[in-house]
């Protein structure tokens, strides 16, 4: 085994994804390597690419290869609502299923006294300073229903007096992620919402 040290390291890499432990790892790199000219060398190549080009957009926090991202540079978006949300990959959520027309803002986490995760650590401040400078009707709050997600979204409608502030409703189970809800799901959350 002295002579496979770079394929070592890239399973150990590899179990160190979300969702991947040191079996499927090892399973999938495996996989890549019995399929290199179809998988290993296009997937290396997009990974250095998306390396060198992704950023998070200035202005709401999406990953995208601009400064500032489709969604907010959309002017068809400006319609007066954000949609703050957890983490990118509850934006996607919100995005795939296709309900929002607004703008979102990623606040990067949610408050957490355990963890001395303040507002300060999250995108709160930038979050502010947006309803201050856009014109916004609407604050859709659509953080998970876990109870980091729920302090957070109270700390957030405190600090917006004046703004009308809704939070999702039916359809996200409590202790729940965005990301693994279906579409819906969602739909049915993000159409039932309600004031804090």
């Amino acid at each position: 085994m002295s002579d496979t040290g770079d394929i070592e390291a890239l399973i150990a890499l590899m179990a160190r994804l979300p969702g991947l432990g040191p079996r499927s790892a090892r399973r999938a790199v495996l996989h890549l390597v019995k399929k290199r000219g179809q998988l290993l060398l296009p997937l290396a190549q997009a990974m250095t690419q998306v390396g060198a080009t992704a950023r998070e957009c200035l202005n709401c926090g999406n990953i995208g290869t601009s400064e500032i991202c489709a969604i907010c540079a959309s002017e068809k978006r400006a319609n007066g609502q954000i949609c703050v949300v957890e983490d990118v990959a509850d934006l996607w959520a919100m995005e795939r299923a296709q309900v929002f027309n607004g703008r979102y803002h990623v606040l990067g986490g949610t408050l957490s006294a355990l963890d001395a995760v303040g507002p300060d650590e999250l995108r709160i401040p930038r979050l502010i300073d947006r309803i201050a400078t856009e014109a916004v009707s609407e604050v859709i709050l659509a953080l998970g229903a876990t109870i980091d997600g729920q302090t957070t979204a109270h700390y957030i409608a405190d600090q917006l007096p004046g703004i009308t502030v809704t939070s999702l409703a039916q359809g996200v189970p409590v202790g729940g992620e965005l990301d693994y809800l279906d579409d819906g799901t969602i739909t049915a959350a993000l159409k039932a919402r309600r004031a804090l």
